[in-house]
């Protein structure tokens, strides 16, 4: 009996964690390139009472055997990293990835940052930065009185400055790309690192082999389907309540039990 009140004690816990992964994916709901996260859980270990395949008796062995399980647990967060819908913005210095691949962004201790977020600015030196001031690691530089810029598809940037009849070319934006982009840890300010999980980083211009073409005047939208996430809200809120009425089945069996 006291086995069922902590199995349903874990079941709440991981319905918890389910809610507030449910939670942040409907919170970034409108944020430029995020990718939802599912919670993945799994059983915990049984307790062994009967052995499946032990003997019975001498010549005979048992077909099954008696497990009871001892409840759940969260182990990790999985993210989907299917694409966004491509959103027209008009904007110059939007771009989007139709495709695979991440923008790689220079950070402040001098490792490279990932991101799918593509709706950069410019800063007080003409650098192309997202929008915490990371600058992209290809080290664009907008020059001044620049009257127009152009990005093309396999990345290459260039600007029409006032004077001048033939745009120049001020760059190169190249994408990076992993074995396993859910293994990428989350930064927050829509950047990831590389991490083991992830391999290392494989660099090439857009439109090469794996690698998505760059869309110019675009974002990516969040791939969040709302309609899901609040499918699977509800389910949650079932299985919290179920594992709760468990507990409260538990106490009133032990309540009576401590009548006899």
């Amino acid at each position: 009996m006291i086995n069922s009140l902590m199995t349903a004690a874990t079941g709440m816990t991981a319905q918890q964690t389910q809610l507030d992964v449910i939670s942040h994916n409907l919170a970034n709901v409108s944020t430029t390139g995020f990718k939802r996260s599912t919670a993945v859980f799994e059983d915990l270990m049984y307790q062994n009472l009967r052995q499946v395949g032990a003997n019975s008796t001498e010549q005979a062995e048992l077909p099954t055997g008696l497990q009871v399980g001892l409840g759940v647990r969260t182990v990790a967060t999985s993210r989907n990293f299917t694409q966004g819908t491509p959103q027209q913005s008009g904007r110059a210095l939007d771009v989007a990835i139709n495709g695979a691949g991440f923008f790689q962004v220079e950070m402040p201790d001098g490792t490279t940052g990932y991101t799918r977020d593509g709706s950069f600015q410019v800063d007080a030196q003409g650098r192309m930065v997202t929008n915490s001031g990371y600058p992209l690691t290809a080290g664009i530089t907008v020059p001044a009185q620049t009257e127009s810029v152009t990005i093309s598809s396999d990345g290459i940037v260039s600007a029409k400055i006032t004077g001048q009849t033939q745009p120049q070319r001020i760059g190169q934006i190249e994408l990076a790309n992993f074995i396993n982009p859910p293994g990428l840890e989350p930064l927050g300010q829509n950047l990831y690192r590389e991490s083991v999980a992830s391999g290392a980083p494989v660099a090439s211009a857009p439109g090469a082999t794996g690698m998505g073409y760059l869309m110019q005047g675009y974002t990516e939208a969040s791939n969040v389907n709302v309609v899901q996430e609040l499918v699977q809200m509800i389910q949650t809120q079932r299985a919290y309540e179920m594992n709760s009425k468990a507990i409260q089945t538990s106490d009133q069996m032990l309540q009576r039990l401590s009548q006899l």
